[in-house]
């Protein structure tokens, strides 16, 4: 799946304000980017159809939510940049994600290896 870059904005938005119809972003993404109120509309429903974002109909408009954490969205998108380049047992994933962990610092690192453990821990718990 790929994302352009009004796609990234629209979900920016909405993991930050919750809910929005395609006026409400509009206004905020919309109006100071030059972008009519059609394309934003068009860019809700391609995200919609990419199982990004929930909506329900209120009165004549659509209302719009993010379906996906922004975590979790990550995680996809990292999956599916992987998996065209990693080969089962492979290990070059993990060497690349050592290699990006360069650019962290010590609180982050910290975050990092307390996730793991929760990892660890929750594929115990599932054995």
């Amino acid at each position: 799946m790929q994302l352009g870059e009004l796609e990234k904005l629209v979900l920016q938005y909405l993991w930050n304000k919750k809910e929005a119809d395609a006026k409400q972003v509009h206004s905020v993404l919309g109006v100071t980017r030059g972008i009519s109120l059609n394309t934003i509309q068009s860019t809700l429903d391609r995200l919609f159809k990419k199982e990004l974002l929930s909506r329900s109909k209120q009165g004549h408009a659509y209302c719009y939510r993010a379906k996906v954490d922004r975590e979790s969205l990550i995680a996809q998108l990292i999956a599916n940049v992987t998996s065209d380049f990693v080969e089962d047992g492979e290990n070059s994933l993990i060497a690349a994600f050592s290699s990006a962990s360069s650019q962290l610092d010590d609180n982050q690192l910290d975050k990092l290896e307390s996730l793991i453990e929760e990892q660890r821990k929750l594929r115990k718990g599932q054995q």
